[in-house]
């Protein structure tokens, strides 16, 4: 009789197992025959707390695709207000925000580390006050990002509008 108990265990244990498994999200379908991950990230966000929240995300979308045997060609386009919170200049943020602005700088630099392409709008940076020299390290000035970014969807990058 223990004999029939631990296998019908063992048995209840291993179908526990496979569902677990199959409960498992995955991209499967989306990415089928998908080699590399081409997608530029549009980030026009006037909230901090926001924008660290979604920068936490696409790092985790960065692993999603290494995860899924993706490569990543990711680039982040930041513009409108958003420039404001990649400058290390904090003048204009309360404190109660600079919590926010070091979890942004964190997820930069580690964005940066995966080979993540950053940049930010000049126009943006104009019409904001934001000196080109106060951006975080790793984020290039560009002359317009409406234009880059109409470059990218030429190159067959997806576009994904962060507001």
């Amino acid at each position: 009789m223990k004999i029939v108990a631990s296998l019908f265990l063992l048995f209840a244990l291993s179908l526990s197992a496979l569902s677990v498994q199959a409960d498992t999200p995955t991209d499967a379908r989306a990415l089928e025959g998908v080699e590399q991950g081409r997608v530029v990230f549009d980030l026009n966000n006037n909230d901090p707390e926001m924008l660290a929240l979604y920068l936490m995300v696409i790092r985790e979308t960065f692993e999603d695709l290494n995860d899924q045997g993706v490569e990543p060609d990711m680039i982040l386009a930041f513009r409108g207000r958003a420039v404001t919170m990649v400058s290390e200049d904090r003048e204009r943020f309360d404190l109660t925000e600079f919590d926010h602005l070091d979890a942004i700088e964190e997820h930069v630099a580690a964005l940066k580390e995966k080979g993540v392409r950053m940049e930010s709008c000049a126009v943006a940076t104009r019409l904001f006050g934001v000196e080109h020299g106060e951006l975080l390290p790793g984020i290039e000035p560009v002359r317009n990002t409406f234009v880059s970014l109409t470059g990218y969807q030429a190159q067959g990058y997806a576009v994904i509008p962060i507001y």
